[in-house]
């Protein structure tokens, strides 16, 4: 009887390793995606704030008496790289099918690290 029994201690710790291995690999995996999901959101906030800045500026430009007819449709006319290594685009939309108020909107699309973020703002 002791000399059938001989494999199955063998047996039993593979499969107890196996599934201990599995196990591990799965919570690694979730534990990459979410630190990799972390990162983005990070990139993401960047990308917002590129953007945000990009409409504060034409907003500037705008009350420094600038004016908007130069800039309609212009995609590079306020176009900047930051100190921290994000961007934006600012462009003027004038009154139209793509912006529905009285004057103009301005959308601002901020990049950082491969991520986009835009604002569109109606004025």
């Amino acid at each position: 009887m002791i000399n059938n029994s001989r494999g199955v201690s063998l047996y039993l710790t593979l499969m107890t390793m196996s599934i201990l291995i599995a196990l591990a690999l799965g919570i690694s995996v979730i534990l990459f995606s979410q630190l990799k999901m972390t990162r983005t959101i990070g990139y993401s906030i960047m990308a917002f704030y590129a953007s945000d800045t990009g409409i504060e500026r034409t907003l500037y430009e705008i009350s420094q008496g600038a004016k908007i007819e130069d800039c309609v449709g212009k995609e590079d006319c306020y176009k900047e790289t930051l100190e921290n290594g994000s961007s934006y685009i600012a462009t003027i939309i004038g009154p139209g099918p793509t912006c529905s108020a009285a004057n103009y909107c301005i959308k601002s699309i901020g990049i950082y690290k491969d991520t986009k973020r835009a604002i569109r703002l109606s004025r």
